[in-house]
């Protein structure tokens, strides 16, 4: 396993985001120029905060994860496109049925960046939200703004976490199944929670009247 140093890593990467936030025009010259620029910025700032991070980084699992790693980013980008086509049509033919559902998602993939990116690619992509995430299931609490095909729904979130268990090396693999899914759990759970509430609502609201009702009697 060849490793080299993290801050290093780190440093260009951040060359490349200022590149991308930048956004310079398609000349070699402003490409060049903004790079070189992200990186006397970068590569200081990765310094300082070399500590937050591993201080060797695999660079032979690296290389491996660049294939997955742009599989992901081309199905996310269809996706992302599909699903802005879909939006934009069920807003200009307000007549179209709409049944939002939630549904908890079990995942394979188990390490923070790796939960993390599944959950934020959820959110990102129009139509879907990540509400919340189930520790102790490792599962993620969907929001679909239209759940009669579920089907349709987990496909490319699970076509993510294929690529996601190789890019962030996790213990499982795509060839390993995927856990089934559940139709309406966080909505069972919503209305348990409210129920709660208003329970707890209800028991405040008796206590202030018995303590009313005491009052008046002692008067």
């Amino acid at each position: 396993m060849k490793t080299v140093r993290t801050w290093p890593v780190a440093g260009l990467v951040f060359a490349v985001l200022w590149l991308f936030v930048r956004g310079p025009e398609p000349t070699v010259d402003a490409v060049v120029g903004n790079l070189l620029a992200g990186a006397v910025v970068g590569m200081p700032v990765a310094y300082v905060f070399r500590r937050l991070y591993d201080e060797r980084f695999d660079l032979e699992h690296a290389m491996r994860s660049i294939p997955p790693a742009l599989l992901y980013v081309a199905t996310f980008t269809r996706e992302i496109v599909v699903a802005n086509v879909d939006v934009a049509y069920r807003v200009l033919a307000p007549g179209m049925r709409i049944e939002p559902e939630v549904i908890l998602i079990p995942l394979r993939v188990r390490t923070p960046f790796g939960i993390t990116t599944i959950a934020n690619s959820i959110t990102i992509t129009p139509g879907t939200v990540t509400l919340d995430y189930d520790e102790e299931n490792n599962a993620l609490f969907v929001h679909v703004i239209d759940g009669r095909d579920p089907a349709a729904v987990i496909t490319p979130i699970r076509t993510w976490e294929d690529y996601a268990l190789e890019i962030f090396d996790e213990e499982l693999g795509p060839e390993d199944p995927a856990p089934p899914i559940s139709i309406d759990a966080g909505g069972e759970r919503d209305r348990e929670y409210f129920r709660a509430a208003e329970a707890e609502r209800f028991d405040g609201d008796t206590n202030v009247d018995d303590v009313g009702g005491g009052d008046r009697n002692g008067e």
